[in-house]
């Protein structure tokens, strides 16, 4: 993170996260997630952190962005793009015309 921004976790924040770490059946990228903010929290530099959650420093500082808009909730979802269009959906709008999934799914 940039000089002087600080990561304040709450104590209820840091049993959420605490919990996520040492649960085996946490999907290991939410592991990773939780380790980041841990260590942010803890007054880790960002090299430090790196070696310590085994990720890049854009994703560090991508995670440590989320946590600071969107809290923990935000760590353990992942955002996504929207599902591709299926077969029947290309097949049904190519028949009205419409050539936008020409190469996608069909």
């Amino acid at each position: 993170m940039l000089n002087g921004i600080t990561v304040t976790v709450t104590a209820k924040d840091r049993a959420k996260l605490a919990a996520v770490v040492a649960d085996r059946n946490s999907p290991q990228k939410h592991v990773w997630r939780a380790q980041i903010i841990l260590l942010t929290a803890d007054g880790c530099g960002t090299a430090a952190i790196m070696r310590g959650s085994g990720t890049s420093k854009t994703a560090v500082w991508r995670w440590q962005e989320r946590f600071l808009t969107e809290g923990v909730a935000g760590l353990l979802r992942d955002k996504t793009r929207g599902n591709p269009p299926s077969i029947a959906d290309c097949a049904a709008r190519s028949a009205a015309g419409d050539e936008g999934c020409a190469g996608n799914a069909l």
